[in-house]
């Protein structure tokens, strides 16, 4: 039985590309609310993460929405047995803990810095009088939200049909950007195998066994004194069937 690569819709028996943040297919355009966010009065403030550092704990009020002006961030959840699963790795130009727009009055999960960032952080109240004062910003917001909500669905036909190398091999190029903006960067942000193994489902032991297939067959650039690299031709990967 045929399944689709992710990123594909299937349509009475063919498969027809759509919209998507998924690498090399009509990539959404990249919302960035910097300059309007930054001119905009109001509560908000910027602050500077150090990698592996927390900006909000599962169980934290839900306060303020978040805006990545440069760095990167994981968001995780934790289980009651304190087992962490990955939901999304994000960076410049992205929202997140929006929820409390939505009456999330605690935080569902964690944010932590994945390398040395730069984030914006605006109160809920005043981001509420933004998005209704402002028609464009709250265009924008919604046109973001609903590219999450497409990059969740994706995220779950993933980890339903494909298998965990092809998993990994789009982890690795939504990471680097691939399919987010005109001129993705090749570089990853330091990322642990066991957190790679966290966002794909699978266990580090698969993941390394992939990343020397990968770096073997030139797909990605990576040792201990050079940080990881993407190259282009582990699209192949994604969209082969």
């Amino acid at each position: 039985m045929h399944t689709p690569s992710v990123g594909l819709v299937c349509h009475a028996g063919s498969v027809k590309p759509r919209k998507s943040s998924v690498p090399g297919v009509n990539p959404v355009p990249r919302f960035d609310a910097k300059v309007f966010l930054e001119s905009a009065g109001g509560p908000k403030a910027v602050v500077k993460f150090d990698r592996g550092e927390t900006v909000f704990r599962q169980g934290d009020a839900g306060k303020d929405v978040f805006y990545i002006q440069s760095g990167g961030v994981k968001l995780s959840v934790l289980s009651r047995t304190g087992k962490e699963a990955v939901v999304a790795m994000i960076g410049p130009g992205d929202f997140f803990g929006e929820g409390c727009m939505a009456g999330q009055t605690l935080r569902m999960g964690s944010a932590t810095a994945i390398a040395p960032s730069v984030i914006m952080l605006v109160a809920k109240k005043r981001m509420a009088q933004l998005l209704h004062d402002q028609p464009t910003m709250a265009d924008r917001f919604i046109a973001h939200m609903l590219a999450r909500n497409i990059r969740i669905e994706e995220d779950l036909i993933d980890q339903l049909f494909n298998s965990s190398e092809k998993r990994l091999a789009r982890a690795l190029l939504l990471l680097a950007r691939y399919g987010k903006q005109a001129t993705p960067g090749r570089a990853v942000p330091k990322v642990s195998q066991e957190t790679l193994a966290e966002m794909i489902g699978s266990t580090r032991s698969r993941v390394n066994f992939f990343m020397n297939k990968f770096k073997e067959l030139g797909f990605i650039e990576y040792d201990e004194q050079r940080p990881l690299k993407i190259n282009s031709s582990l699209l192949s990967v994604v969209l082969h069937d």
